[in-house]
């Protein structure tokens, strides 16, 4: 039996397939947070089997009480929603990283493309990285095939990079084997921030609303991005370590000359350890 449980979505108009996961290749929450604005107010019309997916020990569903007395319980769940965006439906599958069967979650994710008629999947994602909040979110780009990526963005790093694979790779490949244009956009999150990082999300949707040439709704997120900025400044004026780190960070984005790998490490430890020998001189 099929993973996926799909309804009759009626006569799809150039479907694109758009998915984001959490957890791995989710930092600031910012592609999830991006392709649920995008699935907002679409119907359902396909769901996937939580029970043959999750490990429900790592997401336990959570339980209401009430007045001493257990009354619900919500479990984690991942389903399919169709909306329309200019002149394409898209087909949003977001939420949480599946825990088990991605080969066999892939090969059914392929046949329900095909079954559709899908002419492009979007996955969206994003990476903590050694950049600054100051400045725009950086993105890169993969593609299945050169000269698939819309406006400025490239594919890379350029060579080869070898990291542990997400789930969402996985669907990628099969997708890209089964004939269909595959794209992934990552925006790269300031490592040092902890928690949503609504710029991220932002640039995550304009990336997309490019790709598909189409206006795509930000609802609050630009104003939560605002805030977030105004929240950060403040933090690093009021610091002169983490002023003088993301000075450092600046000048790198300025020079246009990203860090290598060995000058990321660098640059992270020489921060925590100035950080860390503050806090051991506090009283």
């Amino acid at each position: 039996m099929s993973i996926i449980r799909l309804t009759d979505p009626g006569d799809l108009v150039a479907p694109t397939v758009v998915v984001a996961f959490d957890s791995w290749v989710d930092a600031g929450s910012a592609s999830t947070v991006a392709a649920e604005q995008l699935a907002d107010g679409g119907e359902i019309v396909g769901t996937l089997d939580a029970d043959s997916l999750f490990d429900y020990r790592a997401r336990r569903p959570t339980l209401d009480i009430v007045d001493g007395r257990p009354t619900e319980l919500n479990w984690p769940e991942l389903s399919l929603r169709r909306r329309r965006l200019g002149e394409h439906d898209l087909i949003v599958l977001v939420g949480p990283e599946p825990d088990y069967r991605w080969r066999e979650l892939a090969n059914d994710i392929s046949e329900m493309a095909r079954q559709l008629g899908v002419v492009q999947w979007i996955s969206l994602g994003a990476i903590p990285a050694a950049v600054p909040h100051t400045r725009p979110v950086p993105v890169l780009g993969t593609e299945s095939e050169p000269g698939l990526l819309r406006g400025d963005i490239q594919p890379g790093p350029a060579g080869l990079l070898r990291v542990p694979a997400a789930a969402i790779s996985v669907l990628d490949i099969s997708i890209a084997q089964a004939g269909i244009s595959a794209v992934g956009y990552y925006a790269q999150v300031p490592h040092y921030v902890s928690g949503p990082y609504a710029p991220a999300a932002v640039e995550l949707l304009t990336a997309v609303g490019r790709h598909l040439d189409a206006e795509v709704p930000v609802g609050s997120l630009i104003d939560e991005a605002t805030q977030l900025r105004t929240r950060l400044d403040a933090a690093a004026s009021s610091d002169e370590t983490t002023r003088a780190y993301v000075e450092r960070l600046e000048t790198m984005v300025d020079e246009a000359r990203l860090p290598s790998g060995e000058e990321l490490i660098s640059e992270i430890e020489r921060f925590l350890r100035n950080r860390g020998s503050e806090s051991s001189e506090r009283p």
